[in-house]
């Protein structure tokens, strides 16, 4: 059974195949109970019937005083039919037959071996010759100085066949029954666990940046997960903040010390002033490296943000067509199902626009930029988003595509810049989970593909037409 909501290694699953199994095992409890219970219920009819015919002929016998009477008989057509399983007879104290059923053709009972109750009845079970399973019930009467012993038989088989009759239609209902109930509890569970499904929907939004916490009345079993997934984002936000902070003022605790340190060195001549502009000189740019860094994942680290990539793509292609002129820039737009990237619009601007500078600074006029989904790496559906520059420069090596990742490497000191623009998009890079590429480009020269994390869209607007 396949229904919606019940996916496998879930609440809802388990709770049905549990109450499936317990229904099963109920179930053929009760029909083998309910098989029993009939089973006891006509096997008493008859011995009650039974008991009821013994003492109409008894009765009889006593009112005639004679047992060979004419009137000495049951209206039960069922003794008139010979096989049935339904016979009486009557025996003297010698065991001679005096009277008997039509029934009973050809037919001799044996006597029952069983001790008499208080009663002074006798009951007991065997087959007759033709093999149909009968109970006999025996009575002693006496008339005069005679003594006779009245018999009277049911058929057991035929109880038989209607419990097994029964048997077979009570386990097809309770089946019908079983389904049901099976269907009731997966819709119950899936119905009462709802309420998680809703929660999760509400943490997806917070992490896709649709909303800033967990919002909405939940069940009592789960409020208090809402509302700890609510004071863990307070926290979380607090700890940036405070990350922040620290970051900032240890910036200016050692801007000061450190310019100090330089200045002093530099108004100096000497191996030790060298020694100490040089030093002075890698402890800012470690510091500043690592306070970037720190600023970084602060930046990142905060739930809730994402930006339309085409807008973004769109602003950036135009400002580099009024700083580079002389590049012709295609963009090819993409169409309105492209998911957003997850994050901070400024940090994929800058991403963005340092490697579609540098592809401009390098290239020989033409600059192409795409943007597509691609599945299997990152985001919560299973996208991501895939930015993609060409240029027609002269490209780069294998191993130069390496180097050029790394912090400050220039392979043309000639043309202007530091050095750090792939590298800070590297970091960034790293924070958000994605990769850069470089690679050849179909225009021959470089390619680089950047991929990012994606988001959904949700209630945002459309990119302005480019």
């Amino acid at each position: 059974m396949n229904l919606p909501g019940l996916r496998k290694g879930s609440i809802a699953v388990r709770l049905f195949w549990l109450s499936a199994a317990w229904l099963v095992v109920a179930l053929i409890a009760t029909g083998f109970l309910l098989t029993e219970l009939y089973s006891r219920a006509l096997d008493t009819s008859l011995s009650e019937t039974l008991e009821f015919h013994v003492e109409s002929l008894t009765g009889t016998i006593l009112e005639t005083g004679d047992p060979l009477s004419e009137d000495v008989r049951l209206p039960d057509p069922r003794f008139d039919r010979p096989r049935s399983g339904w016979y009486w007879m009557i025996r003297d104290a010698s065991g001679n037959l005096v009277n008997l059923s039509t029934s009973v053709v050809g037919i001799d009972l044996p006597g029952i071996s069983e001790p008499p109750n208080a009663m002074g009845v006798r009951t007991g079970v065997y087959e007759d010759v033709f093999g149909t399973e009968i109970r006999a019930i025996e009575r002693t009467i006496t008339l005069g100085p005679q003594t006779y012993r009245i018999t009277v038989t049911g058929s057991l088989s035929e109880i038989l066949r209607l419990v097994d009759q029964f048997r077979g239609q009570a386990f097809i209902v309770l089946g019908a029954v079983g389904a049901m109930l099976a269907i009731m509890s997966a819709i119950v569970a899936r119905f009462a666990l709802r309420p998680i499904d809703r929660l999760s929907d509400a943490i997806e939004r917070v992490r896709e940046g649709d909303s800033v916490g967990i919002e909405g009345a939940y069940p009592r079993e789960i409020a208090p997960l809402a509302e700890e997934v609510n004071e863990l984002l307070r926290s979380n936000a607090q700890i940036i903040e405070r990350a922040r902070n620290q970051v900032g003022n240890l910036a200016h605790g050692l801007k000061t010390p450190i310019a100090v340190l330089r200045n002093e060195a530099a108004a100096r001549n000497g191996p030790l002033s060298q020694i100490v502009l040089a030093e002075s000189e890698k402890m800012s740019t470690m510091v500043a490296t690592y306070l970037e860094r720190a600023r970084l994942a602060a930046r990142t680290s905060v739930v809730g943000k994402k930006a339309d990539a085409t807008m973004i793509m769109l602003r950036l292609t135009r400002v580099m067509r009024k700083i580079h002129p002389d590049v012709t820039i295609a963009f090819q737009r993409p169409d309105a199902s492209l998911p957003w990237f997850r994050g901070d619009e400024a940090d994929l601007e800058e991403m963005a626009g340092n490697l579609l500078d540098n592809a401009c600074k390098w290239s020989k006029g033409q600059v192409g930029v795409r943007l597509s989904a691609e599945r299997g790496q990152t985001g919560q559906s299973g996208t991501t988003l895939l930015v993609r520059i060409d240029d027609n420069g002269p490209g780069l090596s294998e191993e130069d595509a390496k180097k050029v990742l790394r912090r400050g490497v220039r392979l043309d000191e000639k043309t202007p810049g530091s050095g750090l623009g792939l590298d800070i998009v590297k970091e960034l890079v790293d924070v958000y989970g994605g990769s850069l590429e470089l690679k050849r480009s179909n225009l021959g020269g470089l390619c680089v593909e950047l991929r990012l994390p994606t988001a959904r869209v949700g209630g945002m607007t459309k990119s302005p037409q480019g």
